[in-house]
């Protein structure tokens, strides 16, 4: 059975764009317009960004990047599952690639920000499992009732 393959940037593969502005417009569905983050086509550019895709053959499954906010930190960005591949694990190999890629690269803390509303359940999970825990907000994120934030130390095993 062929494995997931992640691939680094192809930002401009039609599909990847397609992905791209799926999640966006997904995020503003579930989330009030001033508590969603995701990063667009140019922000994902960047060079403090590291943005990956996910294919299994000629398919893509899944998005994700992070990106540089300090020294030896970072921040997890624009992570988006496929509808069809959800729930079967894909995230998972997703997030597992994201925080190697970022140990990698000497990062040593890893931060993200998600929803708080029930559609956003799963992904907490799926971040608790991979040895995130829940934190104040950092960098320039303020209180935000319909955010959470997480935080994962490179020494923090997973669950």
């Amino acid at each position: 059975m062929p494995e997931l393959e992640p691939k680094a940037g192809l930002l401009d593969n039609p599909d990847v764009q397609k992905l791209i502005h799926r999640h966006l417009t997904h995020a503003v569905a579930q989330t009030p317009e001033e508590s969603a983050h995701g990063l667009d086509l140019s922000e994902l550019r960047a060079s403090e960004v590291r943005f990956w895709t996910l294919w299994l053959g000629d398919d893509l499954h899944a998005i994700g990047a992070w990106k540089q906010i300090g020294e030896n930190q970072a921040e997890l960005k624009s992570m988006h599952v496929t509808e069809a591949v959800r729930r079967k694990g894909t995230g998972a190999v997703l997030l597992q690639h994201l925080i190697q890629d970022a140990e990698k690269a000497d990062v040593r803390t890893l931060f993200l920000q998600t929803g708080s509303g029930p559609f956003f359940t799963p992904a907490v999970a799926l971040y608790r499992r991979h040895g995130f825990i829940e934190c104040p907000p950092f960098a320039d994120y303020g209180e935000d009732q319909n955010s959470i934030y997480m935080i994962r130390d490179s020494g923090t095993k997973a669950r």
